[in-house]
């Protein structure tokens, strides 16, 4: 085997293994987390770098053809609005008067 080709088949099976841990990380703080605040949190930012890291295996798998350079396209959008979408979501549970949770609190 190529050894550029080697290296390109690493990056990629790396990049689809991050992009699955994050999403995993992702996943588990959503369920797990207590309030909508720590949720959002994770979300942005742990389910972004899941979708990049895969959006990026992907665009490394196809090449730059239409649809590697769509899913780096797709990866530039993810990364702007997941993070917007996120800060929405709590400074709407803010002025809804949703409290965050604290230490002791019982709302677990």
């Amino acid at each position: 085997m190529d050894p550029l080709v080697a290296l390109r088949v690493g990056a990629i099976v790396v990049c689809v293994l991050l992009g699955l841990f994050f999403t995993f990380v992702s996943m588990t703080g959503v369920i797990r987390l207590p309030d909508v605040y720590a949720r959002a949190h994770t979300a942005s930012q742990a389910d972004t770098l899941g979708a990049g890291f895969t959006l990026a295996a992907v665009a490394l798998t196809v090449g730059w053809a239409g649809s590697g350079f769509k899913s780096v396209l797709l990866l530039f959008f993810i990364f702007v609005t997941n993070p917007t979408a996120a800060h929405a979501i709590a400074r709407a549970a803010f002025e809804d008067g949703n409290v965050p949770w604290t230490e002791g609190d019982e709302r677990r």
